[in-house]
């Protein structure tokens, strides 16, 4: 055969196959209000920007919305996506919230110390604070402060009606100074901040300082991950002053009265303000409230060009920290996150502000906000002290139940915190854990497999089986693709559980090990991606990991203690069959207590299986256990109180119905009496008027009468 007859032959038997279109990763954008297609600034790396807390008080749910729907987002680019995340996240630990609760700390502190305030004073103090909280209350417009407020004056006016039942000095001090510290440490500040000493910046530092540590311990707690950079304002000043006086330099912005105001009107002739909402420009109260809580409309109108101009430098006053300046800095970045509440005016500031540095329309390419958090239906608001701290709902669920109630709604869209969305998270855990101990079950006796004996044929069911988990694992990635869309995602697991349920549960099946091996090691990848476990899982690792506390050594705990276990079980199940067979309840009472009580707290779960006498063994994490046995109690009281409830309503209605029945029978001889009175008044006069006449007659007369009557 010739060369050209071999190079013809080749070139005819093979051909390039076409390129099946992909689902490509898109992010819904706050700029354009749609889902884009993600195009990272520099190949596979992606330069992530968050806005972090401002850290003046304790951590609270509407921080963990955030974090956990951006540690959702980070973990899925970086370990789905495969994307090289470079994240950093902001402290804010210069704000006029820091400075005003530092300074009331300090105030209220140094006021309580000082042993020469009499009580007099302090009733006196509290009275002219309680009359300061009303003057507020009286000016303010918003109902849910409104509320606040009243909360505030019922509470000091109650412990004034009380007060005088104390006859303890010191107990009244404490009394006082219990109910009414809230609004005697605001109208100290109120009064006196200006004509404190100068404090030293350590003051606000220190606040700061501690709510940051209390924020990261959150976040740990959480499963958050740390952010690869860390910047806090007060490290940045110089850097931050720099900055400043570049924007001078471009013209977009002045100084008037020692402060910086950025000039909206001129940048946006040349730029566009308020790129994410347009329609809010002009919406001064929002403005205003973006100012700070120390800053007062009145006085800054006088500084400003524009009513719409923002201060990029203030003055410090009296009572407030200082750095010394003349009167940050970073490059474009693909990604800025941070909560919808703050869009307008902080986001729209921060865009501005650093485009006029770079005098550039293109600071950051997506903008991605995630939504907002209720309780129980009812917005949550800090300053309105409705909300709920991280620690208090860490003490109720675990991180991962609450990271499951995030993955079940749209990052972007209202989530609400409340039992009732708890509940279907904690049922979505659950079928999670069984459906991984079911499947570790059915691996067990492969293990003692030869290799090639774990392998088998695949036959219709198994094919069927691999076909669904195949298409499951494309609509995964077409939801997780469409703006890391998890709700879908996870439905699609729980629909990929239910088909590998009815596979395993076939009456006298063959099972296809190799096959559901696959599919769990699959959905723990997930769980890993998505945050489910404290620690990622190796390859070969299957369902949820041991919490942090238990992961003590890289040795797994399970196939070293399996054998010492089954052999404990076997012995249980022996004399279990044993005591049931004689009716000996002291023993089948200790059997149980094994199973429900000591086993649980070193993570193993025994089940007793129906018409068996062989128990399966599942290994848990003891916390798991210890919270499943811990609801089932409350369940078991729940369902107890409802059936005393139960039995106390029929026994009052027993005891209504007996005494209706009593009182109807009363009344009944009552009007029986009542029917007969008149004929026996009527008989006993006549027979009296017989009796008198006849008695004039004869004795045994009236005795015939008598008779008769």
């Amino acid at each position: 055969m010739s060369s050209t007859t071999q190079q013809k032959s080749s070139s005819s038997l093979w051909k390039c196959p076409e390129m099946v279109s992909e689902a490509r990763l898109r992010l819904y954008n706050s700029f354009t209000k749609k889902k884009e297609l993600f195009v990272p600034i520099n190949g596979n790396e992606v330069r992530w920007y968050s806005c972090g807390p401002t850290v003046y008080d304790t951590s609270h749910m509407g921080h963990a919305r955030s974090y956990i729907s951006f540690d959702i987002l980070h973990r899925v680019m970086a370990d789905y996506f495969g994307y090289d995340v470079l994240y950093c996240m902001n402290v804010t630990d210069i704000d006029d919230k820091i400075i005003k609760r530092a300074r009331e700390r300090h105030l209220i502190k140094s006021y309580m110390d000082d042993s020469s305030i009499t009580i007099e004073k302090i009733l006196e103090d509290c009275q002219l604070a309680l009359k300061h909280v009303k003057d507020v209350r009286s000016r303010e417009t918003d109902k849910d402060k409104q509320g606040m407020y009243d909360k505030q004056i019922s509470t000091v006016e109650t412990s004034f009606q009380n007060i005088n039942t104390l006859s303890d000095i010191e107990a009244k001090r404490k009394k006082l100074f219990d109910d009414c510290h809230d609004i005697l440490s605001t109208y100290l500040d109120f009064n006196y901040s200006h004509t404190t000493n100068p404090l030293d910046n350590e003051v606000f530092l220190e606040l700061a300082r501690h709510y940051e540590s209390e924020f990261h311990n959150d976040m740990s707690h959480l499963n958050i991950l740390p952010p690869h950079v860390l910047t806090r304002v007060s490290e940045y000043v110089p850097e931050i002053i720099t900055f400043i006086e570049k924007i001078i330099e471009n013209g977009y912005a002045y100084e008037s009265n020692s402060s910086v105001y950025f000039d909206t009107i001129k940048f946006h002739k040349q730029h566009a303000y308020a790129k994410l909402e347009p329609d809010r420009m002009g919406d001064i109260a929002a403005l205003s409230e973006g100012e700070g809580a120390l800053t007062t409309a009145s006085n800054t109108n006088k500084e400003k060009r524009n009513e719409c101009d923002f201060v990029l430098w203030k003055k410090s006053k009296i009572g407030e920290p200082v750095w010394q300046s003349p009167w940050g800095q970073g490059s474009q970045f693909d990604i800025h996150t941070g909560g919808i509440d703050l869009k307008f005016p902080h986001h729209d500031n921060e865009i501005a502000q650093s485009e006029a540095y770079y005098d550039s329309n293109t600071w950051v390419n997506y903008f991605l906000h995630s939504g907002h958090l209720t309780i129980a239906g009812c917005k949550m608001s800090k300053s309105l002290k409705n909300f709920v701290t991280i620690q208090q709902a860490l003490e109720k669920y675990t991180s991962r139940q609450i990271r499951l109630l995030f993955l079940l709604h749209s990052w972007s869209s209202t989530l609400d915190y409340s039992d009732h969305g708890m509940e279907k998270s904690l049922n979505y855990e659950k079928m999670l854990n069984e459906f991984f101990l079911n499947i570790k079950t059915h691996l067990r006796s492969m293990k003692q497999l030869s290799h090639s004996g774990a392998y088998t044929k695949f036959d219709e069911n198994d094919l069927q089986l691999n076909e669904r988990f195949s298409m499951i694992k494309k609509q995964i990635h077409i939801a997780l693709c469409d703006s890391i869309d998890t709700p879908t995602a996870m439905e699609n697991i729980r629909q990929l559980i239910t088909t590998t349920n009815i596979y395993m549960n076939r009456t006298n099946a063959i099972i296809n090990r190799l096959l559901l091996r696959n599919i769990a090691v699959y959905i723990t990848r997930l769980v890993d991606i998505f945050g489910l476990n404290s620690s990622g899982s190796s390859m070969d690792d299957i369902g949820f990991t041991r919490s942090t506390e238990q992961q003590t050594s890289s040795v797994n705990v399970e196939d070293i203690a399996m054998p010492y276990v089954e052999q404990f079980a076997l012995f249980r199940d022996a004399v279990r069959t044993q005591a049931i067979a004689v009716k000996n309840k002291e023993i089948l009472t200790l059997c149980d207590h094994v199973r429900n009580e000591i086993l649980p707290e070193l993570g193993v779960r025994l089940e007793d299986q129906a018409g068996t006498n062989k128990a399966t063994i599942k290994f848990c994490d003891p916390e798991v256990l210890r919270r499943e046995r811990e609801q089932a109690l409350l369940v078991e009281k729940s369902k107890q109180e409802e059936k005393e409830r139960r039995k106390l309503e029929q026994q009052l209605a027993k005891e209504a119905k007996e005494a209706k029945k009593k009182t109807t029978k009363e009344k009944k001889n009552t009007d029986s009496k009542t029917s007969t009175q008149p004929t026996n008044v009527e008989n006993v006069t006549n027979g009296a008027t017989a009796t008198n006449t006849i008695e004039t007659v004869t004795d045994g007369a009236t005795a015939m009468t008598n008779g008769d009557s």
